[in-house]
């Protein structure tokens, strides 16, 4: 009979695990270092939270460097969210966190007074290893656990990615578009989202603006919005949000800027700087779940995430030797 662990391993989620060896790292993962850290952050944002806020909070507790945060891996996304994000799957498989509903992480009962101690994370991260690999290999050890050499051999990637499979594959189509179709993409994604009259500029007269079009915030009252197209592999700086706010000046209340790639911590602050005319960012993670949100482009599925947490009870367990 199929194992949990092998099924687990065959419909996806941990595909390729155990399998890329990863070259002079110790065989602590990064991501454990951020246990302590998210459950703070959530008890500090009153027990949930959206992944951005998460990071933000943990950023300003941490004392984060931007140049940290803005740090991408080989795919694009960005590694301080990566190891986040890992570390929430980890504490949401132990029952720290409740699996509630996406866009949302929240502190469960369990993880409201938990404090890891200095080798609970690394503990914990064996465990789970042993559970995927348990049924690989037959008389390992007696304790059933992986060496030092496979903990070791874990790939670099994300929850979000294996979560959202869709999310790469997407961004990569969007990336190899013409710049022009990009801006033509957007254009489109704007009116299923309840643009009007959008309208893409012509290349030699945009002015660094790439199109505009009006939102009708009630009966009432509707602004003019204009956006700009940035179909990047890498990150918008702040010098670039600061010459899209002035060419928008006078022009209309509101801006956006969509891109495939980042922003940086600089731009971000830029975005929302006080007394300025407010700018919209939307990162190419952002983007993809905008175009989700309206089907455009993409075709739904369903996908069962398992809650290891209440199948833990049943596995057995080996007596610890004294």
């Amino acid at each position: 009979m199929e194992s949990i662990g092998e099924r687990f391993i065959s419909i996806g989620i941990f595909r390729k695990i155990m399998n890329l060896e990863r070259k002079k790292k110790s065989s602590q993962a990064e991501f454990l270092k951020w246990f302590n850290p998210l459950l703070n952050a959530l008890r500090e944002l009153g027990g949930s939270g959206t992944p951005k806020e998460i990071y933000n909070q943990i950023a300003i507790l941490e004392k984060v460097s931007d140049s940290q945060r803005e740090e991408t891996m080989k795919s694009g996304v960005l590694r301080f969210n990566n190891q986040i994000a890992w570390a929430r799957q980890y504490l949401l498989w132990e029952g720290y966190l409740e699996n509630s509903k996406r866009g949302v992480w929240t502190i469960s009962t369990k993880g409201q007074s938990k404090i890891f101690s200095e080798n609970e994370p690394t503990e914990i991260f064996t465990k789970w290893v042993a559970f995927h690999t348990k049924q690989k290999e037959q008389g390992r050890t007696k304790e059933n656990k992986p060496s030092s050499a496979e903990i070791e051999r874990i790939i670099e990637d994300t929850p979000i990615e294996i979560e959202n499979s869709m999310h790469l594959s997407l961004l990569d189509v969007l990336k190899s578009v013409t710049p022009i179709g990009f801006e033509h993409i957007c254009k489109r994604l704007l009116r299923e989202h309840g643009f009007e009259n959008v309208v893409v500029t012509q290349a030699s007269r945009d002015e660094g603006i790439d199109g505009y079009g009006t939102l009708e915030l009630n009966p009432f009252v509707s602004i003019k919005v204009l956006f700009q197209c940035k179909r990047y592999k890498g990150t918008v700086s702040r010098a670039q949000v600061g010459d899209f706010r002035n060419a928008m000046i006078g022009r209309a209340e509101k801006g956006i800027i969509l891109t495939t790639g980042t922003f940086s911590e600089d731009a971000k602050r830029e975005a929302s700087r006080d007394g300025a005319p407010p700018i919209e960012l939307i990162d190419g993670i952002k983007l993809v779940e905008l175009f989700e949100a309206v089907e455009l482009g993409v075709t739904p599925k369903t996908i069962y995430e398992v809650e290891y947490s209440f199948f833990d009870q049943y596995i057995e367990k080996k007596p610890t030797s004294l």
